[in-house]
């Protein structure tokens, strides 16, 4: 048995699931661990992420399996399964063994790789498409000066904050200020917010901020994009590692295009942060945004009909665990 240890990302998989193919080895006798569980008997091969080998993946999936199909796949890496990659690699070898046409590779979910992937991909989309209706965007100022933060372990994070901040000054003379939301999902979605939320709001500087994975998205307003190097620090948890994530229409779904069916790229960045980053300490909602947000609240409690209340079914539809990051459920409005 040869086990490819692989890091919890979509490119270390998709390279392990490169090299095995590469070094022609039998399906059965390959394994994908995220883990450092021990086995017997077994040959174990670290696996870095490389982006050649992944973009060679990308493509042959996306030409074999069609963009649902692709999408599912990458849906199922960002759930928080340790088997995951295991899954995905045997139910890739599935779709090609089978030679699946584009739209049907999980269509034989008596495979158990097959219907594990599909069931976390559905996992994964349902959060997903909870997060795109409760993710609630603020604006805030950017109180510290980026330029004296060099002692943070954040602090070259704060250039992209100064980019968002000084695009949106221009249209508030003497504001720097940018649309920010946090959430703390129990999936790795940032991946795919990030190109939704850029799709719909192209000209507007937003960060969000996933908490539970310490990950920042950024996206300069259309007219703001520059070369950025391709990584600071030494990786997560020290540092900053930047990627450029250029996405062309039809990558996600939501492509953006203009009045003649020409896409336009998008260009968004994520950043992992490490323990001691302290660059979201210095944001705080500004005056406008508070005036909105009582507006908002209270506009939410006088729709409602006392009469109509349903607890159980409001939880249905809204789970609690989304309320903590909503507008219309904080308790005080003045922080």
């Amino acid at each position: 048995m040869t086990v490819y240890q692989c890091e919890d990302s979509m490119e270390s998989v998709f390279t392990a699931v490169y090299r095995a193919y590469e070094e022609k080895r039998p399906p059965e006798e390959v394994s994908l661990s995220m883990t450092d569980e021990p086995m017997l008997f077994a040959e174990f091969i670290p696996v870095e992420p490389d982006r050649e080998r992944t973009r060679k993946v990308v493509s042959t999936l996306w030409r074999n399996f069609g963009e649902d199909d692709y999408l599912k796949i990458c849906m199922a890496l960002a759930a928080p399964d340790p088997e995951k990659g295991q899954a995905v690699y045997r139910t890739i070898v599935h779709g090609l063994r089978d030679k699946c046409r584009q739209g049907h590779l999980f269509d034989d979910l008596k495979d158990d790789y097959v219907r594990k992937t599909f069931e976390l991909a559905r996992g994964v989309l349902r959060e997903y498409d909870h997060q795109r209706g409760f993710l609630r965007f603020k604006e805030v100022e950017l109180i510290q000066d980026c330029r004296n933060v060099a002692e943070d372990p954040g602090g070259e994070l704060w250039g992209e904050f100064s980019l968002c901040a000084d695009a949106g000054a221009s249209r508030e003379a003497g504001a720097r200020s940018v649309l920010y939301a946090r959430i703390g999902p129990k999936n790795h979605l940032l991946t795919f917010l990030m190109p939704h939320f850029a799709d719909r709001f192209p000209g507007e500087n937003f960060i969000i901020y996933d908490e539970s994975r310490k990950i920042i998205g950024i996206h300069p307003a259309e007219g703001r994009e520059e070369e950025k190097g391709e990584t600071s620090g030494t990786g997560k948890g020290e540092g900053i590692r930047k990627e450029q994530c250029e996405r062309k229409g039809g990558s996600f779904r939501g492509s953006s295009g203009d009045a003649a069916g020409e896409q336009k790229p998008m260009t968004w960045y994520l950043a992992s942060c490490g323990d001691g980053f302290t660059a979201l300490d210095g944001l705080r909602s500004s005056g406008r945004e508070l005036a909105y947000q009582e507006l908002f609240t209270y506009f939410c409690l006088k729709i409602a009909i006392r009469e109509r209340r349903n607890l159980e079914l409001q939880r249905n539809m809204l789970p609690l665990r989304f309320r903590e990051y909503m507008t219309e459920f904080q308790k005080n409005m003045k922080q």
